[in-house]
């Protein structure tokens, strides 16, 4: 090696170094962040007892219909899986009064048995603090203002959503449609249905469709393939989409038969809502392989969620652990200010500094664009931190992911 080739390469490994201590406080926490598949023996123990408990077999497990049918809403079930205060039951059943919860047996599962801090327990168990709060709105989208047929929102030019059940697998406790839950789970009619398709028909602007709820995969199949058959008839329809929380709370309705449907209705695109890599498991892992060979394109929208994910370490060990299984990071959504949701919300600040230590810090594939919801409907806004300090008719001035301020010459 010539001594100047030695020079550029003492300037690499120089680079290298550095780079490398900019992620170190990653790698020195990245381990102690929970993943669902690395907490397997646990899981197999809450999954035991559960079967147990609720009278089933391996095979129910794995069926997502005894799954709907055994979903957790009684708080002494639930206490004999995870331990809780007298204090806690007596929360869960004042709060649970006012806002139905419902919890498959599969992400009851997943649940920390001794830590009331456990992301998954705070998003599926009723806390007092949603009826003490007296904060937000019920309707903080004012879908009920957007809503030109019937289980059609309508937002922007060329898409819209067809709303078209309440029910979900889990129901979340910072859900943007807890108004709408009710008691009884229902799926719109069929006529509904049949309106919103004649709307979508009637209107040549609407290219793409999302399918959600509720959770559009609690439809049953024969539905799903008459709604996705009847939109592939509407020339001007390029891609539906479907917005289901089921790959993470109940990812055993990922059938064969459901895969051949969509694979026969392509292309579906698939929008789901992990928000902590302790939701990601085997099963999980299984489900979006099927989903995958059936041509399916899955994005993921988490939620910033306040004690849950507003970390940035934990946000890009999900996004890392969502690639390894096929789902793209698609959007990170600042909580919306629904009534009784308030503990969840954090600052604009919490979000941006994730984007800070995303960008640059990791590839591409594993940033998700940060959105603002504008009130009363009026769309998604996209917050970024500012990279553009100073522009003139011959330069800017930027802002580099590693705070290096730098001039740029269009000349250049």
């Amino acid at each position: 090696m010539s001594e100047f080739e030695k020079d550029n390469r003492d300037v690499s490994l120089k680079r290298a170094a550095e780079l490398k201590s900019r992620i170190q406080d990653y790698l020195d926490v990245k381990d102690t962040i929970p993943v669902g598949y690395k907490i397997q023996d646990e899981y197999n123990l809450q999954k035991e007892k559960l079967l147990e408990i609720l009278g089933g077999t391996p095979e129910d497990w794995d069926n997502w219909k005894w799954q709907i049918k055994n979903r957790i809403n009684d708080v002494n079930i639930l206490a004999q899986i995870i331990d809780l205060t007298d204090q806690e039951v007596e929360d869960i059943k004042r709060a649970g009064a006012e806002n139905r919860w419902a919890i498959s047996p599969y992400y009851a599962a997943l649940m920390s048995k001794t830590d009331p801090n456990c992301p998954v327990r705070l998003q599926s168990i009723p806390q007092l603090a949603e009826v003490l709060d007296d904060s937000g709105h019920s309707d903080p989208m004012g879908e009920k203002f957007t809503n030109p047929a019937e289980g059609i929102t309508r937002r922007y030019p060329d898409r819209l959503i067809i709303n078209v059940t309440n029910q979900c697998a889990m129901y979340c406790r910072h859900c943007q449609r807890r108004r709408n839950i009710g008691e009884i789970d229902k799926n719109i009619p069929k006529s509904h249905l049949q309106e919103a398709v004649d709307y979508i028909r009637a209107n040549p602007e609407i290219r793409d469709v999302l399918i959600t709820g509720g959770d559009s995969l609690m439809l049953a199949d024969s539905t799903l393939d008459w709604l996705l058959g009847e939109l592939n008839s509407i020339e001007h329809v390029e891609i539906k989409r479907l917005g289901t929380r089921a790959l993470v709370t109940i990812p055993q309705r990922i059938t064969q038969e459901l895969c051949d449907i969509l694979d026969r209705h392509a292309p579906v695109y698939l929008n789901t809502q992990f928000n902590h890599s302790k939701e990601i498991t085997s099963e999980v892992k299984k489900a979006t392989n099927m989903l995958a060979k059936a041509g399916v394109v899955m994005g993921n929208q988490a939620v910033l969620l306040n004690h849950i994910n507003n970390d940035a370490h934990v946000m890009k060990k999900l996004n890392h652990e969502l690639l390894k299984v096929r789902i793209r990071p698609y959007y990170i959504f600042h909580a919306k200010s629904v009534q009784g949701t308030s503990h969840f919300m954090t600052k604009l600040e919490d979000g941006l500094e994730i984007m800070e230590k995303l960008r640059g810090y990791t590839s591409g594939l594993a940033i998700p664009t940060y959105i603002v919801n504008a009130p009363k409907g009026y769309g998604k806004t996209p917050m970024l931190p500012n990279y553009l300090l100073e522009q003139e008719n011959d330069h800017i001035k930027i802002r580099t992911w590693e705070n290096r301020e730098m001039v740029y010459k269009y000349e250049d």
